[in-house]
């Protein structure tokens, strides 16, 4: 039996509505951080009743995970996919990583109220913090360890602790994201020049000074 016109509007708003109570939670998790936020206050700016809420997400702490899972999560299982394709050299594979990590995350206000939640409220909420460490730094790391991989095989880079700190590549980009929350009012960063800096240091350290032709 077909659905009529004014079911399959239903069905849409009812599909899309996941997403509206993410996005009226990040906006109040930027506001007023994760412990003072109100799922009343959620539920008003997603325009839905408090119980609605409750529909699709059964806690607070829930709707943190909706937001790691529909807007962070998606970014690096889309970034795996591409590498897995990419035809490219490990360099060129690195650089696209760092700057797709600056293009979605540190640039998006939304996703980055996710790493001001860890890291202004991470100790009182340490089940956020191992969700998240679970949930993509884990795969990130690895991400970034297979690229440092084929290119020490393929002689691009020098073998070195990068191998074993993955994490340290990306360091600056972390740096970048929480001198934007804090810092940008008095002196605003210059992403792209910032970036730029970033994968000049990057690449001058692991670089192998004599690269197999």
């Amino acid at each position: 039996m077909r659905m009529t016109l004014t079911e399959k509007r239903r069905k849409r708003r009812k599909d899309a509505r996941p997403q509206e109570i993410i996005d009226a939670a990040s906006e109040v998790f930027a506001e007023q951080g994760f412990a003072a936020a109100k799922v009343e206050e959620i539920a008003k700016r997603a325009g839905v009743a408090k119980g609605t809420v409750y529909l699709y997400f059964e806690s607070k702490e829930a709707l943190f995970e909706g937001l790691v899972n529909l807007s962070i999560v998606p970014v690096f299982t889309r970034l795996a996919d591409q590498l897995d394709q990419f035809p490219g050299t490990a360099k060129e594979q690195l650089i696209g990583l760092v700057e797709q990590v600056y293009r979605e995350l540190i640039m998006a206000p939304k996703r980055r109220v996710v790493m001001k939640i860890l890291i202004s409220e991470g100790m009182r909420f340490p089940a956020l913090v191992e969700f998240y460490h679970r949930e993509v730094i884990a795969g990130a790391s690895e991400l970034m360890r297979k690229i440092l991989i084929k290119g020490v095989r393929d002689g691009e880079f020098r073998e070195s602790s990068f191998l074993a700190e993955p994490k340290v590549i990306i360091g600056p980009a972390i740096m970048a994201a929480i001198w934007k929350m804090t810092f940008d009012s008095i002196a605003p960063l210059d992403f792209e020049t910032f970036l730029e800096a970033h994968l000049d240091l990057i690449l001058h350290g692991i670089l192998s000074p004599n690269p197999k032709k």
